[in-house]
């Protein structure tokens, strides 16, 4: 036999091969036989070697070991998969963008975001997915199904993924780090949201009114605004909430629940906000600087307000007389000592919730003067300046 001939020739397929015991293995492919059967549990396969790494999930035997790490598998080719973790060799490229992975299987899975194609179909509800895995996994959703569970508080999970993420409020392990303020998480994508703060990304956009956020959650909880869904009801006082935290957080006010406590003092509160703005009492922090004058402040609505003094915002107005003001509580004050109309004599409801200014001296209480505004007040003073007793 010369050097590249391949005389066994397949029937059923035309495949040839250099040996016949080659040709005679490919041939069981076709005619379905499995010869090879493991005493075990009964499972055969077409070939020997198959059947001898298949017992090894029986006798545990894991051969072949990662001399970079010690973790050890049962078949040579899981571990030279397993190497390129440290090697971090990608040797299959996708030929429509480009993209390389680390398996051919991987590969197949990739291609199918291209393609379009979910081989994988739920028969419960129809849905369907590009991979078995990602399939099994949405089937307990419907069987209920949660094998994982944690062995130090009890709790079981569906996936293993989320199991080894809730593990680690046990171990207080975060191992996702931001390279920009030095702060981990637990998991990835609690990261990546956060990492939006430094960046200033926000790419999810509500098609209703334009506003942006930086997180797929905060939008979904957004555009409740605009449709007018609460979907969480207070089971007490039936209060309706557009969010869960929103919900958990009122119904403290029946509970009386004030789970946040402040180490230094022991103060407690019901939001976890509070304790953080408090806090700051205690270490001094002012965390909201002004970028115009450098002056720092505890809370981002005492910077928001101090911020007018430079642009010269006056956005709460008074609906009686237009005079604009920069804070709330003047604009409050101001309009407590507005009337319904400008008069002299008798106010005309003294339980009508209307504040008047009114003169104090030596003058009859049913003749003391009612001004519609402050500044008619003061032009009165200046001109009956009060008469000491």
């Amino acid at each position: 036999m010369h050097i590249g001939e391949k005389p066994f020739t397949c029937t059923e397929c035309g495949k040839s091969f250099t040996e016949k015991k080659k040709l005679t293995k490919h041939q069981r492919l076709h005619i379905g036989e499995k010869p090879f059967t493991c005493t075990e549990c009964g499972k055969s396969y077409a070939e020997k070697k198959t059947l001898t790494i298949h017992q090894r999930i029986h006798t545990g035997e894991k051969p072949f070991m990662c001399n970079q790490c010690g973790k050890s598998f049962s078949k040579k080719e899981t571990l030279t998969i397993h190497q390129r973790i440290h090697t971090g060799e990608k040797p299959f490229p996708c030929s429509e963008c480009g993209k390389s992975v680390s398996t051919k299987g991987k590969l197949t899975i990739h291609q199918r975001i291209h393609t379009g194609e979910k081989p994988f179909t739920c028969s419960e509800c129809g849905k369907s997915f590009t991979e078995k895995t990602t399939l099994a996994i949405h089937q307990r959703i419907h069987t209920g199904e949660k094998p994982f569970t944690c062995t130090e508080c009890g709790k079981s999970f569906s996936k293993k993924q989320t199991l080894t993420i809730h593990q680690r409020i046990h171990t207080g392990e975060k191992p996702f780090t931001c390279t920009e303020c030095g702060k981990s998480f637990t998991k990835k994508k609690t990261l990546t949201s956060h990492q939006r703060i430094h960046t200033g990304e926000k790419p999810f956009t509500c098609t209703e009114c334009g506003k942006s956020l930086s997180k797929k959650q905060t939008l979904t909880i957004h555009q409740r605004i605009h449709t007018g869904e609460k979907p969480f009801t207070c089971t007490e006082c039936g209060k309706s909430f557009i969010a869960k935290e929103t919900l958990t957080t009122h119904q403290r006010m029946h509970t009386g629940e004030k789970p946040f406590t402040c180490t230094e003092c022991g103060k407690s509160f019901t939001k976890k906000k509070t304790l953080t703005r408090h806090q700051r009492m205690h270490t001094g922090e002012k965390p909201f600087t002004c970028t115009e004058c450098g002056k720092s402040f505890t809370k981002k609505k005492t910077l928001t307000r101090h911020q007018r003094f430079h642009t010269g915002a006056k956005p709460f107005i008074c609906t009686e007389c237009g005079k604009s003001f920069t804070g709330k509580g003047r604009h409050v004050t101001h309009q407590k000592i507005q009337l319904p109309s400008e008069s002299y004599g008798e106010t005309e409801d003294p339980e009508a919730g209307t504040n008047p200014v009114q003169e104090q001296g030596n003058v009859a209480e049913e003749s003391r003067p009612i001004f519609h505004h402050v500044e008619s007040y003061r032009l009165h003073r200046k001109e009956f300046p009060t008469t000491p007793a």
